[in-house]
């Protein structure tokens, strides 16, 4: 019995160890690429599912200024809000947290006498 023309010849022994190498090679990185794309949507999901903030919140304060006070500006600086205010003459920087409005901390500056 003959064999059709479009039929491969049985590979040899050197070539069936080559190719059985290969295959090896082949589903081990199959392995490695799925392992790290499964740790990757894992930690995306952790992230989405974990993160502080994600929901808006809105909160309202009032800052009580001393009387005569004045607003000289206003400005953003990280989680902070800056304040910088003049009274009676002399600068003060408040600054409060933006996430929840609270006092953070106040700088006073005064003249040399």
């Amino acid at each position: 019995m003959t064999q059709p023309a479009d039929a491969l010849p049985e590979p040899t022994a050197e070539q069936a160890a080559m190719i059985a190498r290969v295959r090896r090679m082949m589903l081990i990185a199959g392995l490695t690429t799925a392992l790290g794309v499964g740790a990757l949507l894992v930690v995306i999901g952790y992230r989405l599912f974990r993160s502080e903030g994600s929901a808006v919140t809105t909160s309202a304060a009032t800052a009580t200024l001393p009387k005569g006070a004045k607003i000289l500006s206003t400005g953003a600086a990280g989680d902070r809000i800056v304040i910088t205010l003049d009274i009676a003459g002399r600068t003060e920087i408040r600054t409060f947290d933006a996430k929840t409005l609270k006092p953070a901390g106040t700088l006073n500056f005064a003249s040399e006498p």
